[in-house]
C-alpha cells in the first residue's frame, strides 16, 4: 500500500508485517495536549489564520507547534498564553517536561529541544 503522505516518519519496521508512521502533525498535537494539561497554561498561541479558523469551530490541535523531525530526534518550538500569576520559568520547564516525555512515551522518538515561547499573559477579568 504506497500512500504519499506528507512529513511522515518510521517509527516501526517489521519487514513480515509492515511499519508504521507517524506525521508531524501528530506529534505537534502531542505537543499541544501536553502543554495544555501543565498547571498555569491557559492556552496555545498561533497565528492569525489559525485563530480565526478557531473561532469558526474547526479546531487545530497542534495550534502554537513546530515541530522538526530528523532522523529520529524531535524539536519542537511551542507557543502558549500562560494565567496570571504564575511563574513563567516554573510553568515553562515543566511544559518542556511534559512535552518531552509524551512525545517520547507515545511514538518512541528522542525529543532533543523544546523551545517555549510565552505569547501572552490571560488576565481574568473583573467581577
Amino acid at each position: 500500500m504506497a500512500e504519499k503522505a506528507e512529513n511522515t516518519h518510521t517509527i516501526y519496521s517489521d519487514n513480515s508485517i509492515g511499519e508504521v508512521k507517524i506525521a508531524d502533525d501528530v506529534v505537534a498535537v502531542i505537543a499541544g495536549l501536553a502543554a495544555t494539561e501543565v498547571e498555569g497554561v491557559h492556552s496555545m498561541a498561533g497565528d492569525y489564520t489559525k485563530e480565526m479558523l478557531s473561532k469558526l469551530g474547526m479546531k487545530n490541535l497542534g495550534k502554537g507547534v513546530k515541530v522538526t523531525v530528523d532522523e529520529d530526534h524531535v524539536y519542537v518550538d511551542i507557543s502558549l498564553n500562560i494565567k496570571y500569576g504564575y511563574s513563567i520559568p516554573n510553568v515553562s520547564a515543566a511544559v518542556q517536561d511534559k512535552v518531552k516525555d509524551s512525545i517520547e512515551n507515545m511514538t518512541g522518538l528522542s525529543v532533543l529541544e523544546v523551545n517555549v515561547k510565552i505569547a501572552g499573559v490571560n488576565v481574568p477579568a473583573e467581577k
